[in-house]
């Protein structure tokens, strides 16, 4: 049980099925956008009867905002809770084996005769 855990609040897995349920959902957005827009081109007596915000590209635009919504508040948000709990954030601050590392500059600088080493970049 514990691999499963760690494969579900690890993995991408989560990220990857929100990005597919969103992009679902936006292709039914950009099909209806789509599909008005040609109906506008060629006539405009229809422009905006059936096919104003109450039309279909209306009804899918809130349809993919309450999916968004639910994908988010069902989804998201107790995994990142959950991945929180699990697997916590690093303390702010240096890491252990920077600190380690400086620590051995600064006692490599007091053997090789006092003060504070530089450390320069190697040029590309």
């Amino acid at each position: 049980m514990t691999g499963f855990k760690n494969f579900i609040l690890r993995g991408n897995l989560i990220e990857i099925a929100v990005a597919f349920i969103i992009a679902t959902s936006f292709a039914a957005v950009v099909t209806a956008f789509t599909a008005w827009l040609t109906s506008v081109i060629p006539g405009i007596k229809t422009a905006f009867d059936d096919t104003t915000l109450g039309g279909h590209f209306g009804n899918t635009v809130i349809a993919f905002v309450v999916i968004a919504a639910i994908v988010y508040y069902a989804i998201v948000v107790p995994y990142t809770k959950a991945k929180e709990r699990f697997f916590p954030s690093p303390e702010p601050g240096t890491p252990e084996d920077v600190k380690l590392l400086q620590e051995i500059r600064d006692l490599l600088a007091q053997q090789n005769g006092g003060g504070t080493a530089t450390i320069t970049p190697p040029t590309p």
